[in-house]
């Protein structure tokens, strides 16, 4: 990370907690819905498999700037499908920088060739071993490694949402992101329960068990890109939700932390590390904004 974006970044955190602020710093712009694959977990793709105009996108991306967003994500569906007016996915990564954007992401199943050297991260979902995620993605698991391999620059960083028939494979995705070259780091998430994927869910004892796979790992030196800080309020669902320094945009509509915001009684049952890391890094916890910054400045 830059010196300067490191210089931003403390300022806002230090203004957000003095002064209780909740203005966005993290935005997230949805290209499309539509996905080539029919993930297990999944409730948001292909809902009607749009393709949002390059310049509606554009105009959104420089909505979130003036909001004051300097993390940006494109995500989808599948953001290597998306493509307008001669555009795809990497020019807008690319104008995002030109724009003023800090940190710029991209989200992907990993299907696709990944030739993405600008994006500062690029957050790619493997959903455990290949028996398990193949269950649950589809026979892709050895495609994306593939991908990986033949990758043009060392910014992946591996995506998995640990649900009920991924939960015993934690270890096998720390590891693999260990050993797979162009692989930075592993970051986790618990599956949020959509009414229509509820029986994904973990128990708290489950949460529990799998934190504790997840810290061992970071004990043995995986690279896993979250706060073992705030696996006890995970585990419990006990951390603030929404969190307002994150956004979302998808056809002009802006969402507080996330689509699944417009869900009765979902933000109680987050399974989203990053919204505990932010809402608790936001209230002043000591704890998470030291692991918080070493974690950072090591793999961003």
């Amino acid at each position: 990370m830059k010196l300067s974006s490191f210089a931003y970044f403390a300022a806002f955190g230090i203004n957000t907690i003095v002064f209780r602020k909740q203005d966005p710093i993290v935005g997230t712009v949805i290209v499309t819905d539509a996905c080539n694959l029919h993930c297990r977990h999944c409730s948001v793709n292909n809902l009607s498999s749009r393709y949002y105009p390059y310049r509606q996108i554009r105009k959104e991306m420089k909505q979130l700037y003036h909001m004051g967003v300097r993390i940006l994500f494109f995500c989808g569906g599948e953001t290597f499908l998306w493509e307008d007016s001669g555009k795809r996915v990497r020019d807008l990564v690319v104008e995002a920088k030109q724009m003023g954007f800090l940190i710029v992401n991209v989200v992907t199943n990993g299907t696709f060739p990944i030739d993405l050297p600008e994006a500062d991260l690029i957050l790619l979902s493997l959903d455990g071993d290949r028996k398990r995620h193949n269950q649950i993605r589809g026979d892709t698991y050895d495609l994306i490694l593939n991908n990986v391999r033949h990758a043009t620059a060392d910014n992946i960083c591996f995506y998995m949402a640990i649900n009920q028939i991924n939960k015993h494979t934690i270890a096998d995705v720390c590891q693999t992101a260990k050993h797979t070259p162009h692989v930075r780091a592993v970051s986790f998430n618990f599956h949020t329960p959509y009414p229509d994927t509820r029986e994904l869910a973990l128990s708290k004892k489950e949460k529990a068990r799998c934190c504790r796979v997840i810290s061992h790992q970071m004990k043995e030196g995986a690279p896993v890109f979250n706060l073992k800080s705030a696996f006890p309020y995970l585990i419990r669902s006990h951390f603030p939700t929404p969190c307002t320094q994150c956004v979302v945009i998808e056809n002009g509509k802006v969402s507080t932390c996330g689509r699944c915001i417009d869900i009765p009684g979902l933000c109680d049952q987050c399974g989203y590390f990053f919204v505990a890391e932010y809402t608790l890094l936001f209230r002043g916890n000591p704890k998470i904004l030291l692991e918080m910054l070493h974690t950072y400045l090591k793999y961003i």
